[in-house]
């Protein structure tokens, strides 16, 4: 499938915080059934959405995050966000999500694809992106691994105080 990737205008910001919504849905329940409770409501102590909605905002208007939208006739149907990193000569996919509805069609693929050239073209060397190590995480996981990225692990401890 062929689909139009454009800058990010601010006239797609309700319909990128809804597709963001819908794309996450099924993944924060799994996460918080895999984490301590005080995690999970530390932080989400007004629902994942909240925070969601709240992050996503922030990013959009960060200054630091280019954010590319997916569209097919009109209608977005992904995003990926990109920061760069020069000290690193490395760049971040920050954030990705497809529509569910048109998801494992290979548009985060294609997302992932114009993020790493548009890096590559501002003289970077590599990417890296980050996710859950939870069972919510996993398709994102496996979309990272067929992409061809290596995991790094990486240990993140929490305690209750």
């Amino acid at each position: 499938m062929t689909y139009n990737i454009e800058p990010f205008s601010a006239t797609d910001t309700d319909a990128l915080i809804a597709l963001s919504l819908r794309a996450w849905a099924p993944v924060f329940p799994k996460m918080e059934a895999a984490v301590p409770a005080y995690v999970y409501q530390n932080f989400y102590p007004q629902g994942w959405e909240a925070r969601q909605t709240a992050d996503v905002h922030a990013m959009l208007a960060d200054g630091e995050t280019d954010v590319w939208v997916a569209k097919e006739n009109g209608t977005l149907l992904g995003y990926v966000g990109l920061r760069q990193h020069p000290e690193d000569q490395m760049g971040e996919i920050y954030i990705l999500a497809v529509d569910p509805d048109h998801q494992r069609r290979g548009l985060g693929h294609t997302l992932m694809e114009h993020g790493c050239e548009h890096l590559r073209q501002a003289g970077l060397n590599m990417v890296m992106v980050e996710t859950g190590g939870d069972p919510g995480h996993a398709p994102s996981r496996a979309t990272y691994e067929n992409f061809g990225f290596e995991r790094w692990p990486v240990a993140r401890y929490f305690k209750e105080l």
